[in-house]
């Protein structure tokens, strides 16, 4: 008689091919049964941060990007108020009274530079840690 079913069996390693016979030991039952529960776990755990850290990434950017701004425009502004336009520029008139050429005092203007970026990088020292929060909604796409 032929054979109905020609294809060869795939043989499984002894610690995959578990059947009902083998499970008679309640230990293995509930070994297998926590292993899978780990697996589902760890799966949604993942699923989970794979959706989240694009968004909490996002609005990290987006608050060091802020803090940033706040932080260069105060101290900017702290600065500039110690020094005056005449002290920066010197301006030069005909016999008119009209304006021929505008100088501009470098060195006052670099020490400024230099002041601003060091009183920038201050204050984001000092701040430390910020805290950020999430609103539910942002987790959600439309």
């Amino acid at each position: 008689m032929d054979k109905i079913y020609s294809r060869k069996c795939i043989r499984m390693p002894k610690f995959i091919r578990i059947t009902r016979n083998r499970m008679k030991n309640k230990k293995a039952k509930k070994m297998t049964t926590m292993i899978v529960i780990l697996i589902i776990a760890f799966a949604t755990v993942k699923i989970v941060l794979d959706a989240v850290l694009p968004i909490f990434d996002t609005l990290c950017e987006n608050k060091a990007k802020s803090i940033a701004t706040i932080v260069s425009n105060d101290q900017a502004t702290k600065v500039m108020k110690e020094h005056t336009y005449d002290e920066l520029f010197q301006i030069e008139k005909d016999k008119d009274g009209n304006v021929t050429m505008i100088k501009s005092n470098v060195i006052p203007i670099n020490e400024i530079i230099s002041d601003v970026a060091n009183k920038i990088q201050e204050e984001i020292n000092n701040r430390g840690r910020e805290n950020i929060e999430i609103a539910l909604r942002k987790f959600y796409r439309i």
